[in-house]
């Protein structure tokens, strides 16, 4: 088993966690301005994207500009990754590999202080990634405990590239904001959430 696997009512019952599904969670997160660089990028990548509609086009041209935006709004002072490797504990099924990760760490040769799991959803089927993303938040927990980094709260999101649902872990409360935010509608917000996840005001 691996975090792919897990969907929502397994990660729950093996992990003895309560589920809280609420509206607006995240809405209340103010906007933050967005580069023009930026604002520029969605606005080609975006229908080429959707054109192309490979998982792997939305990954490329939106989901890792939408991470370098929010990584130069922090000065480059945290890292993301794509594609890594990240076994926690196997027997619990923790291990394979995340769609990315992002840390509090500048450093950018190896994992170090993950606080955001970002899943890319398969078929579009944003609710199908849940489960794979709550299991990696509680990865990264882990991760950070064993490594004496003390982040009360872990944060998750699972993106279509266009539409993202943001999750966050406090102890065994994991909260799932039943809104679905656009990026292609409303960016700045989109980076707002990401930005106050890093900061943990999420």
């Amino acid at each position: 088993m691996s975090y792919s696997d897990f969907t929502i009512k397994q990660i729950q019952q093996n992990f003895g966690l309560d589920i809280i599904e609420k509206m607006g969670i995240f809405s209340n997160i103010e906007p933050i301005k967005i580069s023009d660089y930026f604002i520029m990028t969605l606005e080609e990548n975006i229908p080429l994207a959707v054109a192309m509609n490979t998982e792997k086009a939305k990954s490329e041209l939106i989901i890792s500009n939408v991470l370098l935006e929010v990584r130069k709004l922090f000065d480059r002072k945290i890292s993301f990754f794509s594609g890594v490797e990240f076994n926690i504990d196997k027997e619990k099924g923790l291990n394979g590999y995340c769609d990315f990760l992002i840390s509090l760490s500048a450093e950018q040769l190896f994992v170090k202080s993950p606080v955001i799991a970002l899943v890319e959803a398969k078929n579009e089927n944003i609710m199908a990634g849940l489960g794979q993303c709550i299991a990696e938040m509680i990865a990264a927990r882990m991760f950070n405990e064993a490594e004496g980094n003390n982040i009360p709260i872990t944060y998750g999101a699972v993106t279509t590239g266009i539409f993202w649902k943001f999750i966050k872990l406090i102890e065994n409360k994991v909260y799932i904001d039943l809104k679905d935010y656009s990026l292609e509608e409303n960016p700045e917000r989109v980076i707002g959430i990401l930005s106050a996840m890093m900061e943990q005001k999420a």
